[in-house]
C-alpha cells in the first residue's frame, strides 16, 4: 500500500466541516476557561484591598456607634449610601462601556464567520474567529501575567546588586548615588549635584523604570554624568525610627543628606521631587532647614494643593465628614505602633478613577490592548508588563505622620498668602520663601495626568513664579515614556512649541551657569602683570579704552553637560595717568573688572511659560 502524506492528510482535515466545527467547540470551551480565570485574577486584586477596608471600618465603627448620637451616626451612614450607589453607578457604566466598545470592535467578524457557517455550511471562519477570542483570553488571563513577573529582575534598581554606592543613612532612610546605565557614562565629582525625593507610597522603583532599556528617571541625570543621589525608604516593619517619624525627622534627613553631598562634590544641591515626594521637599525647603545646602528646585507630577483635584479632591468631597479619617485605612503593627496601609491608599486611587479600575473594565481594557494587533505575533513590551508589576508590586505602608501632611493638603487649601496647611518645626510655611532666597523653580506636569492634575500642580504659581514644563500623557509618563533619550519630549532637551526644558535639561543649564559664573569670576579676579602696565604707550592707551566682553554661548540641547568651548581671557589693560616729563612713571593699580551675576536659573515666568 501506498504511505499516507501526512501534511496532506492535515490539510484536508482542516477544510472538513466537521473538524473545524470540533475546532470551535474546543476553542469555545479555552475561552471560557481563560476569561473565568482572567476576571477572577482581576476581581482578586481589587477586593483584597476592600476587604481591609471593611475590617478597618469595622473596627472603628464598633467604637464610634457607642460614643456619637444615634442620629448623628444615622446620617452619617445615609450620606455612606449614596456614596456607595454613585460608585456602583459608575462602576457599571464603565464596564458595560468597555464591554460594548470590544464587542463593536469584535462584531464585524464574528457576523461574517455566522454567515458562512449558517449560510453556506463552512464553519471554518468561525473556527479562526473563535481561536482568535481563545487566543486573546489566554494573553490576559495567562501569558500576561507570567510576562509581569518575568519582568522583575529588569525593573527598578535592585539596591542589593552592590552597583550603586550608599553614600549615608539614617534610622530612616539610606542614601544611594546611581550609578550610570550606559557604558563609558562615568559620574563627574565636580558637576552639580542633585538629590531625588521618591514618593513615599508609590516607592522609588517608578524612577529607575527599565535602565538596561534606557528608560529610567534618575538615570537619564546620572547618564549625563551628574552625581544622581535618591532617598530610598527602609523597610518599615523593620524599623520603629521609621513608623514614628513625622515632618520634623523627614527635613532633618535631607538635611543630613544634602550636607553629605555638599561635602562630597563641594556644591549646592538641585533638590528634585517626584509626586507626593515633591510636596515633602518644598515643605523641607521653606521650613528654612536647607538654608545654604540647595539652590535650585524641580518638582514631577506634585500635588502642591489637593484641594484642586478634580478627581480625589471630589471623591473625598462626597465621603461623609464622619469617614473622612485616617483611621480608616490605619493599620496596627504587631509592636504597637500605627501606620497608614500603603496598599489602601493605592486602592483609594483606584476608587477615584472607579469606572476605569473595576475589575471587569480592568479587564476588557486589557482585551482590547491585544485585541489592536490584528495580524501577527502579539508581543508583550516590556514597558507595558513593567508598569503593571509597579501597580500589582510598589504600595509599602507609611508613617501616620507624613500621611496627614498629605491628607492636610488635600482637605485644606494654600491660604490667601502663600501659606501652606502644614507646619514644621512650628514654623509656617510660606511659598513666597523660595522668592526671598532666589531658588529658582521648575514645575513639570502631566497634560493627561488625571491623578495629579494641572491646577493641583500649578497652584504655586497664584504666589510665586516658577518655570513651567508640561508634558504630554499622564502621571508616569515623565518617569518612563519621556526618560527615554530618544523620545519626543526626551527629558535632557528642549521640546514642545514653548520651548520648554525637561528637568535634566534644566539641571545641565544650571550646571553651565555655575561653571561660566565661576570662570568669569575667575578671569576678573586675576591680577595683571606690572610690566604690562608700565609698557603701556599712547597708542595703548586709546586701544586701552573699554576690554572686549565676550559672551559665552548658552548650552545647546544634547551638548555634553559641564563641557565649554575654550577662549582667550579679554584684554584688561589699566589707564595710567597722565605725569610731568620729569616724573617717574607710576604703576597704576588694576581694578577687578565688574561682573554682572549671570541669571543661572534662565527662569522664566509663570506666564511666559504658558504662552
Amino acid at each position: 500500500m501506498p504511505e499516507s502524506d501526512p501534511a496532506r492528510n492535515h490539510a484536508t482535515a482542516k477544510d472538513d466541516p466537521f473538524y473545524d466545527g470540533l475546532s470551535v467547540l474546543q476553542n469555545l470551551f479555552g475561552a471560557i476557561q481563560s476569561g473565568l480565570n482572567g476576571i477572577s485574577r482581576y476581581t482578586a486584586s481589587f477586593y483584597v484591598p476592600y476587604l481591609l477596608a471593611t475590617q478597618y471600618f469595622q473596627r472603628v465603627e464598633s467604637l464610634r456607634l457607642l460614643e456619637r448620637p444615634p442620629a448623628e451616626s444615622l446620617d452619617a451612614y445615609l450620606g455612606l449610601l449614596e456614596n456607595n450607589i454613585e460608585l456602583m453607578t459608575r462602576s457599571l457604566e464603565g464596564s458595560a462601556a468597555l464591554m460594548e466598545t470590544f464587542s463593536r470592535n469584535e462584531a464585524d467578524g464574528l457576523v461574517e464567520a455566522l454567515q458562512e457557517a449558517i449560510l453556506k455550511g463552512n464553519p471554518a471562519k468561525l473556527a479562526q474567529f473563535t481561536s482568535r477570542q481563545a487566543e486573546l483570553l489566554d494573553l490576559v488571563a495567562n501569558v500576561y501575567p507570567k510576562a509581569i513577573d518575568a519582568i522583575a529582575p529588569e525593573y527598578g534598581f535592585h539596591f542589593e546588586r552592590g552597583e550603586h554606592v550608599l553614600a549615608d543613612e539614617t534610622d530612616r532612610f539610606y542614601l544611594y548615588r546611581v550609578a550610570p546605565s550606559i557604558p563609558n557614562a562615568e559620574t563627574r565629582a565636580g558637576a552639580k549635584p542633585i538629590l531625588i525625593i521618591p514618593p513615599y507610597v508609590l516607592g522609588a522603583n517608578i524612577l529607575g523604570f527599565l535602565p538596561g532599556e534606557q528608560r529610567s528617571y534618575a538615570h537619564c541625570f546620572a547618564n549625563q554624568g551628574f552625581p544622581t543621589y535618591i532617598r530610598i525608604l527602609k523597610v518599615i516593619d523593620a524599623h520603629p525610627a521609621l513608623q514614628t517619624m513625622d515632618g520634623d525627622d523627614d527635613a532633618n534627613d535631607t538635611r543630613r543628606f544634602c550636607e553629605t553631598i555638599k561635602n562630597t562634590h563641594g556644591k549646592l544641591v538641585t533638590l528634585n521631587g517626584y509626586c507626593q515626594g515633591g510636596y515633602n521637599a518644598l515643605c523641607n525647603l521653606l521650613s528654612g532647614e536647607l538654608d545654604g545646602l540647595v539652590d535650585a528646585f524641580i518638582t514631577c507630577v506634585s500635588p502642591m494643593d489637593g484641594t484642586r483635584s478634580k478627581g480625589l479632591a471630589r471623591f473625598l468631597a462626597r465621603l461623609p465628614q464622619r469617614f473622612n479619617d485616617l483611621a480608616y485605612g490605619t493599620k496596627t503593627l504587631p509592636n504597637g505602633n500605627q501606620v497608614a496601609d500603603g496598599q489602601l491608599m493605592g486602592w483609594v486611587y483606584k476608587l477615584k478613577s472607579i469606572e476605569q479600575e473595576i475589575p471587569a473594565a480592568a479587564f476588557y481594557r486589557d482585551l482590547m490592548m491585544f485585541a489592536r494587533e490584528k495580524n501577527g505575533d502579539r508581543q508583550i513590551s516590556k514597558t507595558a508588563a513593567a508598569l503593571n508589576y509597579w501597580l500589582q508590586n510598589e504600595r509599602y505602608d507609611l508613617p501616620l505622620e507624613m500621611t496627614r501632611i498629605s491628607f492636610a493638603s488635600y482637605n485644606t487649601p494654600i491660604d490667601a498668602d502663600g501659606i501652606l496647611p502644614v507646619r514644621l518645626f512650628g514654623r509656617k510655611l510660606n511659598l513666597k520663601r523660595l522668592k526671598e532666597k532666589k531658588i529658582p523653580w521648575l514645575i513639570c506636569y502631566g497634560i493627561h495626568d488625571d491623578l495629579v492634575e494641572k491646577e493641583t500642580a500649578l497652584a504655586p504659581l497664584d504666589f510665586i513664579d516658577a518655570e513651567v514644563a508640561p508634558f504630554p500623557k499622564g502621571h508616569v509618563a515623565i518617569a518612563t515614556s519621556w526618560s527615554s533619550p530618544q523620545s519626543a519630549c526626551a527629558l535632557h532637551t528642549r521640546f514642545g512649541d514653548g520651548d520648554y526644558r525637561g528637568p535634566v535639561r534644566y539641571h545641565m543649564d544650571l550646571d553651565a551657569a555655575l561653571d561660566d559664573a565661576r570662570q568669569r569670576s575667575a578671569r576678573a579676579s586675576k591680577p595683571l602683570p606690572a610690566a604690562s602696565m608700565q609698557a603701556a604707550s599712547p597708542s595703548a592707551k586709546k586701544a586701552a579704552g573699554k576690554p572686549t566682553r565676550i559672551r559665552k554661548p548658552s548650552p545647546k540641547a544634547g551638548e555634553p553637560a559641564g563641557r565649554t568651548p575654550s577662549r582667550p581671557a579679554p584684554s584688561r589693560k589699566g589707564k595710567p595717568k597722565p605725569t610731568a616729563a620729569a616724573a617717574p612713571a607710576r604703576k597704576s593699580k588694576p581694578k577687578a573688572a565688574r561682573v554682572k551675576p549671570a541669571d543661572s536659573s534662565g527662569r522664566r515666568t509663570s506666564k511666559q511659560a504658558i504662552e
